[in-house]
């Protein structure tokens, strides 16, 4: 199935027709400055011109950096307050005038990667973390992803973790990659005392340079680079339009088995 995935981010609004099969993009990628100040109408705007960029026809799937239910987006830690209530789903719709579904963005990352990347065949626990202009988390379970996790709010040291974490705090302060790695591994150590996941695997915008401070974790749990990298966000945004398989409306019937007697004593 082909569908278009587009990931709307902190800092950049990006797309490209997905083969839902492989996860491949079928045509290089396009992407767009996110606009400042990031409201409602300015990035639909943003996000209808990277569709249009492909002229395409058919449904979309739609990554976003909040929490979405239903299409509404209900927080906004990295674009305006203007978003809290907004009806994404039927906002981009109407502007782009195909079919939209929509997701987190991290959801959308974790899921191209437990399907096409580095959480193939994990049964466990499997952590997603994100680690770009903020910090944004997905979680499954035993493949199933639990949606809209927050875990890049916890709060580490009196404040928010991903504003101490960030791959984004990291090229503000300057902060060498000894030094961010240090910062990373508090918050993994917190995110295990809490969930004792399986495999962590990170992504985001410092996963391109995994190589720097990775090996320089200090975690009890294996933590490994996503594989997906620039794609994850598309590839995984595009799954969200992907008709998930009906479910059986009644259980074929079974014939009733005879109870067993207890011995006679």
């Amino acid at each position: 199935m082909k569908v278009f995935g587009l990931d709307i981010g902190g800092s950049g609004i990006k797309g490209a027709p997905v083969d839902t099969s492989t996860g491949a993009l079928l045509a290089e990628r396009f992407r767009m400055p996110t606009p400042q100040p990031a409201t409602p109408a300015e990035m639909i705007a943003i996000a209808a011109q990277v569709v249009a960029h492909f002229d395409w026809r058919g449904p979309i799937g739609c990554g976003f950096p909040a929490v979405i239910k239903q299409g509404v987006v209900h927080t906004a830690a990295n674009i305006a307050p203007e978003w809290i209530g907004y009806d994404l789903r039927a906002g981009l719709g109407a502007a782009i005038g195909q079919p939209v579904e929509t997701l987190n963005d991290a959801d959308a990352a974790g899921l191209a990667e437990m399907r096409w990347g580095a959480g193939r065949a994990i049964e466990g626990v499997v952590l997603m973390v994100t680690l770009g202009t903020g910090i944004g988390t997905a979680l499954f379970v035993k493949g199933q992803l639990v949606p809209n996790t927050e875990l890049g709010h916890i709060e580490i040291r009196g404040k928010d973790a991903e504003k101490r974490a960030a791959d984004r705090v990291r090229e503000v302060k300057g902060l060498s990659w000894r030094q961010y790695a240090a910062r990373v591994s508090e918050y993994l150590q917190t995110i295990e005392r809490l969930l004792w996941p399986d495999l962590i695997i990170i992504g985001g915008g410092a996963s391109k340079e995994a190589d720097k401070f990775l090996a320089r974790l200090e975690t009890r749990t294996r933590v490994v680079p996503a594989q997906m990298l620039n794609n994850a966000g598309i590839a995984g945004a595009a799954l969200a339009a992907v008709p998930e398989e009906p479910v059986p409306a009644e259980l074929p019937a079974t014939e009733p088995q005879p109870r067993r007697r207890s011995p006679q004593r």
